[in-house]
C-alpha cells in the first residue's frame, strides 16, 4: 500500500536544511523518512545547494574584489 506523505515544502526545507550539517536526532529523522515527499526531498536538496553555491560565490568575489 501506498501511504500518503503529509509534510509540507517548509517542513522539508527544514530537513533539508538540518541535513546539510549533519546535525540530526533519531527519531527527527526516522519521522522524516516516513513524512517526507521524496520529490519534495530532491528539489530541497538542489535548491539547497544552489543556495549555498550562490553563497561561496558570493563571499569569494568579495574576498577577491579589489
Amino acid at each position: 500500500m501506498n501511504e500518503e506523505r503529509k509534510a509540507s515544502f517548509g517542513a522539508t526545507m527544514k530537513a533539508v536544511f538540518w541535513s546539510f550539517f549533519g546535525v540530526r536526532k533519531r527519531k527527527d529523522y526516522d519521522h522524516d523518512a516516513a513524512n517526507l515527499n521524496p520529490i519534495h526531498v530532491i528539489v530541497g536538496g538542489l535548491l539547497g545547494a544552489a543556495i549555498f553555491i550562490g553563497i561561496l560565490l558570493f563571499v569569494v568575489r568579495m574576498v577577491v574584489a579589489k
